[in-house]
Formats: structure tokens, C-alpha cells, sequence
């Protein structure tokens, strides 16, 4: 009985530790065959865990929908990143500058204001840091250009160019279709889940069948979300 409790405990512990994992989409990591192979093994392993936890159905669509929900929310920051032509401090939000040897994001560096509809300030907190803020801007691939006036660095927003207009239209969709990877993705634990509840006894054909059935109408929910989320900011784009 000892054991057993320990076991159990140890089952909880680990599950609640596996959430920072298993709760990010995979269209924010992945950036090489190697690194996709790793979180997958990882994302594999812990969904063990959270299918030893489920005790029911319901469980199992509760968990797949927490998920799915914090998928989508990600895939929506990742989208306010591209810019547009206005200034937005979100666009800055996954420039990473190498501070002290160290990759840390650029709101953590320096505090950033909107100066005017196309112009960014931002303000380090370390004026040491200026020349690798700068750097971490060009190196982000946004296609801007920061000016250093020894204080402040501010950046211009340009008006978008036709082609780059098109780039980001590109990128928003493959953020999207990145996103319903990832909420297919819970989609087959959750099944996988109710699947092999059905199969230990602890619940009957039909219910198994609800199951699967309530898993695909909040897959088709949130692929929904998704597409909305990318639609919108194709709508932005093609605005300005």
C-alpha cells in the first residue's frame, strides 16, 4: 500500500511538471529535424503520464480542450509578432538579444514605447547592451533597422512592400497550419486516452463512442479558432 501511494504521488508530481511541455504548440519550437524528434519523444512520454491520471471520459475531454485553448492562444501571440504596418510593441515580442553571452528576450532588455503609429523607442536597461539590442533586431528577420543615438534606439516602421506583404501572408499561414498540427496532435492523445480506457474495462463501446465523438467536435472548435485567428491578421496585412 506504501508503494502505491508513493507511486501515485509520484504520477501527480510529474504530471503537473509535464504541463509547461505539453501545453506548448509544436509550431513554437521545432526549428530542425533533430530538435522535432526530441520534443516529440519528450511530448510522447509525458502523455503517458496524463493518461494514467484520467479517470474518465470527461477528464480526458477537459484536458484535451485546456490544450487546445493554450495552443491557439500561442499561435495568436506568434501572429502579433508579424508586423504590420503600425507600430506595435508585440512585434518585438521574440527578438531574443544575446545579453551576456546569454539569449534572453528583448522586453527583458530594454522597455519599448510606441512613439508614433510607425516608431518604436526602446530604452535598455543597460546602455552596455545597446550594440547586441541592435543585433538581436537585424538578426530577427522583421526587416527592421534600429538607430542608436547613444541614449535610445528607435525604429522606424516601414510601410509594407508588396512582396513583403505577401512574405507575411505566408507566414501566417504556415503559423496556422502549424497550430492545427499541434491541436490534432492533442486530438490523437485524447482518442488514444479513451481508447485505451475502453479497452482495460473501465468503460463500455458506447461510451467510448461518445467519447471519440466529443473529442472531434472540440478539435473542429478550435481548428475553427485557429483559422479565425490567421484570417484576421491576413485582414490587417492587407489593410495597410
Amino acid at each position: 500500500m506504501v508503494r502505491l501511494v508513493a507511486s501515485v504521488l509520484l504520477i501527480a508530481r510529474l504530471l503537473s511538471l509535464s504541463n509547461a511541455f505539453t501545453s506548448q504548440p509544436s509550431f513554437v519550437i521545432p526549428v530542425n529535424d533533430k530538435l522535432r524528434k526530441i520534443a516529440g519523444y519528450r511530448r510522447d512520454s509525458l502523455n503517458v503520464l496524463h493518461m494514467a491520471a484520467f479517470e474518465s471520459v470527461d477528464e480526458i475531454s477537459l484536458d484535451a480542450e485546456e490544450r487546445m485553448e493554450k495552443s491557439v492562444s500561442n499561435l495568436n501571440q506568434n501572429l502579433q509578432t508579424i508586423r504590420t504596418g503600425r507600430a506595435s510593441p508585440a512585434m518585438l515580442d521574440l527578438v531574443m538579444v544575446d545579453y551576456y553571452e546569454t539569449p534572453t528576450p528583448l522586453n527583458q532588455v530594454a522597455g519599448i514605447s510606441v512613439t508614433s503609429s510607425q516608431q518604436l523607442t526602446l530604452t535598455p536597461y543597460d546602455k552596455t547592451a545597446m550594440e547586441d539590442i541592435e543585433r538581436g533586431i537585424i538578426d530577427s528577420g522583421l526587416g527592421l533597422t534600429p538607430n542608436n543615438d547613444g541614449n535610445v534606439i528607435r525604429i522606424n516602421i516601414p510601410d509594407l512592400t508588396e512582396e513583403r506583404r505577401k512574405e507575411f501572408m505566408k507566414q501566417c499561414k504556415a503559423l496556422g497550419e502549424d497550430g492545427k498540427v499541434a491541436i490534432r496532435n492533442v486530438r490523437r492523445d485524447g482518442v488514444d486516452a479513451v481508447k485505451k480506457m475502453e479497452k482495460a474495462g473501465s468503460i463500455g463501446k458506447d461510451e467510448m463512442l461518445d467519447g471519440l465523438d466529443e473529442m472531434q467536435k472540440i478539435t473542429d472548435t478550435y481548428v475553427k479558432s485557429a483559422d479565425d485567428a490567421v484570417q484576421k491578421k491576413e485582414s490587417e496585412l492587407m489593410k495597410l
